[in-house]
């Protein structure tokens, strides 16, 4: 019994021994495989730590490629430590890629940029104002052209058939025929007379519904002097400052007082709607017999007068509106009243130059000269007005004096030309550019459409004067 107590004790030993050995062989290998995943894990984490998760696939499938391909039988601990040399190696390869891909992109989008800027339009000088007046006339019928040159009573558009100097009914507000007849001619201005001006509230929607009458926006003028012909001045309901007489106001024979009565007058002007200024007067006042001009004169003396009349004129452009000097050839020796009937300075050139002129060589090319319905036999051989006069015009205004701004006639309603055939027509040829209020818009305009057509005033006579009050209106921002 205890030999067989013996026996089974050896035997059981044995087994369990056994079996302790087979545990530890079965355990074994994952143990030792398991350390060798985490020390290529490390090593891969390690990688991570510097690179994007980009490189570190490409850090383990390069260690796995290059573990494969060594031709000694190496270990798996050996097979792990080239494993992470590799990974180190493809970490600071990484890494530079990384630099030059960043560096490349740098210089793509450097490189990109430089071509949208070089495909980039450069940016163009704007138009100028004499270019923008060019590319306007080259758009305009005929028509169009010849309607630049009026400037017309609102009453004109009311009844353009008809003579005003007959029978009109005044116009202080648009109407639907007035709409119309802008479209049949598209004149260049209107001008406002007392019996056009009845409020402040109603001047300035008027003149506001007149500026956009026709597709180019219209001078709006206005007989505005100072002393007994200033229409929005002498009405009670504007309240505005009066002046005495232009006379009053030069009697100082200070400049300044010219020049802020020119800027009180631009300044309301341009309140309500105004653009040109039929003033200041550059009339010398030699003539006690003559009773148009007098007072409106600022002096006697023409230097004085010619002070004057250049700072009141300086006065209204500061204001944006366009003086015009008036009446050329001088209107302060006659003895006749032009509105009525034929007007006449009797003197020589040489005594027109040293007097009457004077005062007109102060005028600059932003403003304009009106031309009277003034005979000077004794310069020009004959009776004819300045106003139809090319020797008075073009030769003396023009090329004597050297006046390039804008010349209009005076109101051609008037007794001294309205029995002169084709007076529109021959105001156009004498070198004038705007005709102010003929007494029949409808034949005036028609007579001057007509006379281009047949060549009797060339489109270069016609675009000459055209260009003229394009750039004025641009310059004053009319337009």
């Amino acid at each position: 019994m205890k030999k067989l107590t013996a026996v089974l004790l050896v035997s059981l030993s044995l087994i369990m021994t056994g079996c302790e050995s087979e545990k530890q062989n079965v355990y074994s290998p994952a143990v030792s495989e398991f350390s060798s995943y985490s020390s290529l894990e490390s090593s891969s984490l390690e990688s991570s730590s510097t690179v994007s998760s980009s490189a570190k696939s490409s850090s383990v499938e390069s260690s796995s490629t290059r573990s494969s391909s060594i031709a000694s039988s190496s270990t798996k601990s050996s097979s792990v430590e080239s494993s992470s040399t590799v990974s180190s190696s493809v970490k600071n390869s990484s890494t530079v890629s990384s630099s030059v891909a960043s560096s490349s992109t740098k210089s793509s989008n450097v490189a990109s940029s430089n071509t949208v800027s070089s495909t980039e339009p450069e940016p163009q000088n704007p138009e100028t104002n004499e270019e923008i007046a060019k590319r306007m006339l080259s758009e305009m019928t005929v028509r169009e052209k010849v309607g630049q040159l009026f400037i017309v009573r609102p009453e004109a558009l009311s009844t353009p058939d008809k003579n005003l100097s007959a029978n009109y009914k005044s116009v202080s507000a648009m109407s639907q025929t007035m709409k119309n007849n802008f479209k049949k001619y598209p004149v260049g201005g209107v001008a406002l007379f007392s019996a056009n001006i009845v409020s402040p509230s109603q001047t300035l929607a008027f003149n506001k519904e007149l500026l956009n009458a026709c597709e180019i926006p219209l001078f709006i003028a206005v007989d505005e002097e100072g002393g007994r012909v200033a229409r929005l001045a002498n009405n009670k309901s504007f309240g505005l400052k009066k002046y005495e007489s232009a006379q009053a106001v030069g009697e100082s024979g200070n400049s300044a007082d010219a020049l802020e009565m020119g800027n009180t007058i631009g300044g309301y002007l341009k309140k309500y709607g105004f653009n040109m200024d039929f003033a200041p007067d550059a009339d010398v006042f030699t003539n006690p017999k003559n009773t148009v001009i007098g007072d409106r004169a600022f002096s006697t003396d023409a230097e004085i007068a010619a002070k004057m009349a250049k700072a009141m004129a300086q006065g209204l452009r500061n204001n944006g509106i366009i003086p015009v000097y008036k009446h050329f050839p001088g209107h302060g020796d006659t003895s006749e009243d032009s509105h009525t009937g034929n007007a006449y300075a009797n003197k020589t050139q040489e005594e027109m130059e040293n007097c009457e002129w004077l005062p007109f060589m102060g005028a600059g090319n932003l403003d304009g000269v009106m031309v009277g319905h003034i005979s000077a036999p004794k310069i020009t051989g004959d009776n004819t007005p300045a106003t139809l006069s090319e020797k008075m015009v073009t030769e003396i205004l023009r090329g004597k004096l050297g006046f390039d701004g804008l010349v209009i006639t005076d109101a051609l309603a008037m007794g001294a030309v309205n029995g002169e055939e084709d007076y529109a027509v021959r105001a156009i040829l004498a070198g004038c550019d705007i005709l102010l209020m003929p007494d029949n818009l409808a034949e005036a305009f028609e007579s001057v459409v007509n006379a281009v057509n047949n060549g009797v005033i060339s489109e270069d006579r016609l675009d000459e004067s055209v260009l003229r009050i394009l750039r004025y209106k641009l310059e004053y921002g009319i337009i």
